[in-house]
């Protein structure tokens, strides 16, 4: 009697492996990928919005409120659970929302999900970014339906404030400025979404692109969120490079007065890990950048 192959012995059970992890709603997925893609999600900040940090809330589960002129949304469930968070979604449908502010039903999103920034994003980050999220812990937890001002509630018109907010042109650079600085601008106006909450909105809820980074006062959940424009008097132009860089590893403002907040969440959950590298290529941008006086003390 001929011995058996072991490859072939061991199929069935391969097999039959994934077969349960697709029934259990788990994904596999080349582990550099997860790795790279852990990486992308410290360079958004964490997605730190999606955890509820003020009521001990479970990551990424959602349920923050965060309160806006247009009313009180509240983040959404994106861990992989199949009935209550995006474990049912396919990579395209994460892409198309990330990129497009569209839903796998076809809804669109409002823009307080910072895809106006995402869209700005590789393809390559955002299917590492899809790899991590897909394996993290699926948490059982129903979205809560967003509490607005009535004309806001008009899904429909947010197709028209799409045609002329949202730039898809994907990710931009500059030949003739250097690696290091296309990198910060990159990451800046990409996943990090720096401009969504440092920049002044307009009535429509759209940021005014001549005051990129010049600060608002109102900022995500209400907070004041200050000019980083190289602004001597109003924004950070007194600082060296270097402070800044310190600033998303440790929180510390050149003062010694540390940041607060859901700045202080965006550090802790993503900037703070990303590279020294990275950092430096952040406060390059950023400080090259025209100065805007604008006070939102």
């Amino acid at each position: 009697m001929g011995r058996r192959c072991p490859r072939l012995a061991a199929a069935p059970v391969v097999l039959g492996l994934a077969v349960w992890l697709a029934a259990a709603g788990v994904r596999a997925a080349e582990p550099d990928a997860v790795t790279r893609g852990e990486y992308v999600f410290r360079a958004a900040a964490g997605c730190s919005c999606h955890t509820d940090f003020p009521n001990d809330g479970p990551a990424l589960a959602g349920g923050r409120a965060i309160d806006t002129p247009f009313g009180t949304f509240y983040s959404p469930n994106i861990t992989p659970d199949p009935d209550t968070g995006i474990g049912d979604w396919s990579e395209e449908n994460f892409v198309r929302a990330m990129t497009e502010g569209v839903g796998p039903s076809g809804k669109h999103y409002y823009p307080v999900f910072p895809y106006t920034s995402y869209a700005r994003m590789t393809r390559e980050d955002l299917s590492d970014l899809w790899a991590y999220l897909s394996n993290r812990e699926p948490v059982p937890r129903r979205n809560r339906a967003h509490d607005l001002w009535w004309p806001v509630r008009w899904r429909y018109l947010l197709s028209w404030w799409k045609w002329w907010y949202l730039d898809d042109t994907g990710p931009v650079s500059d030949p003739a400025r250097s690696e290091t600085w296309n990198r910060g601008a990159y990451l800046v106006n990409g996943p990090s979404h720096c401009g969504e909450c440092h920049t002044p909105r307009d009535l429509a809820g759209g940021r005014d692109r001549s005051m990129m980074l010049a600060g608002t006062a109102d900022g995500p959940e209400g907070e004041l969120a200050p000019n980083i424009t190289p602004a001597p008097e109003t924004g950070i132009g007194k600082w060296h490079p270097a402070d800044l860089t310190w600033l998303l590893q440790t929180g510390l403002l050149p003062d010694g007065d540390g940041v607060q907040g859901t700045m202080a969440e965006a550090i802790d959950e993503g900037y703070s890990h990303l590279t020294a590298e990275d950092r430096d290529a952040i406060a390059e941008y950023i400080m090259s950048l025209p100065p805007i006086e604008h006070d939102v003390e």
